[in-house]
């Protein structure tokens, strides 16, 4: 049966999803009984409601699909109802209901924000549901492109932040390379919860680091940079080296969230004049070194992690026999990916062999990071699911 003003009653069989909720805003009985009959006689799967003001549809607005506003009201007239209702209206779409004499205000409302106006008198009930429909659909689909437009912005916006949030190598000696490689394992980021840095000191003096911090998310990404920064600035302060890491560590156990957050650490001093490195490690794996046609690990202890139980790391001195030789840090991303079907992992070994292989002298010293990464990928049969950064550093042939 009709409603009182039109419109048609629910049917049980009918899907909710397919019916619409629209608001008539119509003071005139005879209008509003008009529109309910033009729903009623075209099947329209419209429920409509009526309210005789706009203080009434204040009432009323909740929960509709669509509001056909008149715009001739008691306590609104023209646009200005209009514009009342599209600050209520929230989701919902509005068309105008115009007289033939002011046609002209159905485009200035379309102007102002509706998604369509109907002339009295020229609508049948075809083109009235089809209209509502319409109208329900454009104004979806506005929503759906500002909510798009919104995150491509704040993805810019995020994007831009990362970007100067990556370390800038402090360094002017061309003594050595040093070449970086950086992949996050969050899906579209830029920065992870790994981090590295290099800062020279003097003319033959270099420090590196390659940390992890544990975790993927957003939270353990700002922690990293927060522990680089914190490095830099002890480094640049001139802090003993044996008090850099405990330093660093207090800031991680400030900074972090969760009391079970912790990282790992390996540093480097590279001391270029004598040709020497000191390495210590906190938790880390250890720098690979080339030399002499060989591939080791650097066999520093390996530490306890920062932030569970503090205790100093203990230096490594670590001699060059030439100067041609290259020292790569990384972080466990790369190592933990599979070997085959089983549950073996690449580990230091696997990737100490991954630079013994024949294969890799036939790629530059900048490419090798990267490709170390594919070979990696390649080995556990598809991407790696950690952040991974690397440093390589290079002196003479680097081999």
């Amino acid at each position: 049966m009709p409603y009182p003003h039109g419109g048609l009653a629910r049917h049980a069989n009918l899907p909710p999803g397919e019916r619409l909720r629209v608001l008539l805003v119509e003071d005139d009985e005879g209008d509003a009984f008009l529109v309910g009959e033009l729903l009623a006689e075209t099947n329209s799967m419209i429920d409509l409601l009526v309210a005789t003001s706009l203080s009434e549809a204040r009432q009323r607005i909740t929960g509709v699909d669509c509001v056909l506003l008149d715009l001739g009201l008691p306590d609104a007239q023209g646009l200005d109802g209009l514009r009342h209702v599209l600050e209520m209206s929230s989701g919902a779409a509005v068309c105008v209901l115009t007289g033939r004499s002011d046609e002209h205000l159905g485009i200035v409302a379309v102007a102002e924000g509706a998604q369509d106006y109907l002339v009295k008198g020229q609508v049948d009930g075809v083109l009235l549901t089809r209209a509502l429909r319409y109208a329900v659909e454009r104004k979806r689909a506005d929503e759906n492109a500002r909510r798009l437009r919104e995150v491509e912005l704040r993805q810019a916006e995020s994007a831009r932040l990362e970007r100067g949030l990556l370390p800038q190598p402090l360094m002017t000696t061309d003594q050595v390379a040093v070449h970086t490689f950086y992949r996050p394992g969050r899906h579209a980021a830029l920065i992870g919860g790994d981090f590295f840095d290099v800062v020279q000191t003097r003319p033959d003096r270099l420090y590196l680091i390659v940390g992890d911090v544990c975790g993927h998310g957003v939270d353990e990404a700002a922690l990293g940079v927060e522990l680089r920064v914190a490095w830099r600035a002890l480094v640049l302060a001139g802090v003993p080296d044996d008090e850099v890491l405990p330093a660093l560590e207090q800031v991680l156990m400030s900074e972090r969230r969760l009391q079970e957050i912790f990282a790992t650490v390996a540093t480097t001093r590279l001391d270029l004049d004598a040709n020497r490195a000191t390495v210590r490690l906190a938790g880390h794996p250890p720098p690979l070194l080339l030399s002499g046609g060989r591939v080791a690990p650097v066999p520093a202890p390996g530490g306890r992690l920062l932030g569970v139980r503090p205790r100093r790391p203990i230096a490594y001195d670590l001699e060059f026999d030439t100067d041609d030789w290259s020292l790569l840090m990384y972080t466990d991303g790369l190592i933990e990916g599979r070997v085959g079907a089983g549950d073996e992992r690449l580990d230091v070994p696997g990737l100490s062999g991954l630079l013994d292989e024949p294969a890799n002298r036939a790629v530059s010293l900048p490419e090798l990071p990267a490709w170390l990464v594919g070979r990696a990928e390649h080995i556990n049969g598809g991407p790696l699911a950690d952040d991974v950064a690397m440093l390589l550093v290079s002196r003479g042939g680097g081999r």
